[in-house]
């Protein structure tokens, strides 16, 4: 897998969970989403993206906006239910155009030393 533009990036922990709302809109699931982010994890929040594969035969991924995130030590936001595990996050992909979409979380970095520092982090939970 490419990421379109960067050279480093992170699967998502297993240890997050997220949220979703009461009454959701069944347009575009992620919009109805926000993630429970580890507090180990909280300086990397803004590079937590949600991606998906270009179309075509290659296997190149293109960020197409951030996650909505909060930690696990913030409340939780009124209207949503959860907090859920994040395996399997969603029952169906997205439509769009008549196409089903699979989208990935993926945290994406512009340095090599933030992607060591979170990919420490993230290794620090299998041990």
């Amino acid at each position: 897998m490419k990421i379109q533009g960067y050279n480093f990036f992170c699967d998502m922990p297993d240890d997050m969970l997220y949220l979703r709302k009461e009454s959701p809109d069944e347009r575009f699931i992620e919009e109805n989403m926000v993630f429970i982010l580890p507090d180990r994890l909280r300086k990397f929040r803004k590079n937590l993206w949600h991606v998906r594969k270009n179309a075509g035969p290659t296997h190149i991924y293109i960020p197409l906006f951030r996650v909505k995130t909060i930690l696990a030590s913030d409340p939780v936001p009124p209207g949503y239910e959860g907090p859920l595990d994040v395996f399997p996050f969603y029952a169906h992909t997205s439509k769009r155009r008549s196409r089903s979409l699979d989208y990935y979380l993926l945290f994406v970095f512009r340095d090599k030393a933030s992607y060591v520092k979170c990919k420490l982090l993230l290794n620090a939970t299998n041990r």
